[in-house]
């Protein structure tokens, strides 16, 4: 090789070949692409050449695929993304210790895991508190993962009961205008809950405990004056509670119970002239015992990777403005 050129051989499972180079050689298009570099079979090892520093970075980054790969089976341009987002974030973080935290099986089999270092944390701290706030953007797992600990915990009968509720902010909370029953007044604005209780339980499991109020949905407005024990409770859209609702909601915690609170502060859809309870509590019970919060970023967005970009093009976009 000339000066600054570099090739090197990796050894690879002859089993986890198709898995590693995808779906019409996906994965490699997706690391060539990046790193200008070579990748090729070589007597059965892979065999990666070109700039010396390029080299270096991927066989960094085949090694945690393959790790991945021996955890999940399989690995898409998406999970190479993230290992490069968290190299570059914490080189000597083990960015593979998402894949080992399984938290429980959906209604159709799948593994229900984080799939990020900070969502790794996320599920971490809520096992150990008895609040958790989890604040960051759309896409960061934030209510599915909520769900998925709070169908864990149901499950392993450490509480007896499920509770999710959101502000309707676009119906003001004035829900008694609304046509129709309780139900079908809340069924739109409770809908991303909805979706994923659908994914852990089935519907039919899901309806079975709701009908037996195991499993309650309702609008924050539905929680005042109430103790609510041995409950794992959701709220979700907390950024869309005012400073009142949110002291409301979270002095209904009762005996047995655990709280997450999630939200994003960049949409916030309340009137100019009234503060955000997330953020006000992010000020005040950041050194509350018990309490805890986890920022999420747009490395830890785990829907279509354009939303990534979608959302680091608002944010150039809002700098640009406050400048």
């Amino acid at each position: 090789m000339t000066e600054g050129k570099e090739k090197i051989e990796i050894v690879i499972d002859p089993y986890v070949i198709s898995s590693f180079f995808g779906k019409l050689d996906e994965n490699v298009k997706f690391l060539k692409s990046n790193y200008d570099v070579k990748i090729k079979l070589h007597e059965e090892n892979l065999e990666v050449s070109g700039d010396t520093e390029n080299v270096k970075e991927v066989k960094d980054i085949i090694e945690d695929m393959l790790v991945v790969l021996e955890k999940q089976k399989t690995i898409a341009p998406k999970d190479i993304e993230y290992i490069i987002c968290e190299k570059k974030k914490n080189p000597e973080a083990d960015i593979t210790r998402p894949f080992d935290q399984t938290i429980l099986y959906s209604a159709s089999g799948k593994v229900v895991r984080p799939k990020t270092m900070g969502q790794s944390k996320y599920i971490e701290t809520i096992s150990k508190n008895y609040v958790t706030f989890g604040v960051g953007p759309a896409g960061t797992g934030k209510t599915y993962l909520a769900v998925a600990m709070a169908v864990k915990a149901f499950k392993e009968k450490s509480v007896q009961k499920i509770i999710l509720t959101r502000p309707a902010v676009e119906a003001g909370e004035n829900l008694g205008f609304l046509p129709g029953d309780l139900q079908m007044k809340v069924d739109p604005y409770l809908r991303p809950l909805y979706d994923a209780i659908f994914d852990m339980l089935g519907a039919e499991v899901f309806y079975s405990l709701m009908e037996k109020n195991i499993i309650e949905v309702a609008p924050l407005a539905y929680m005042r004056g109430r103790t609510l024990d041995n409950a794992f409770i959701i709220l979700d859209e907390a950024q869309n509670t005012t400073k009142e609702q949110m002291k409301m909601f979270l002095t209904r915690l009762g005996q047995g119970s655990k709280a997450i609170v999630n939200g994003d502060i960049t949409q916030i859809d309340l009137r100019r002239d009234q503060k955000s309870g997330l953020k006000h509590a992010m000020e005040i019970l950041d050194d509350v015992k018990g309490v805890e919060f986890v920022n999420l970023d747009r490395s830890d967005i785990v829907r279509h990777s354009v939303v990534q970009r979608i959302i680091d093009a608002y944010e150039k976009a809002d700098k640009k403005k406050d400048e």
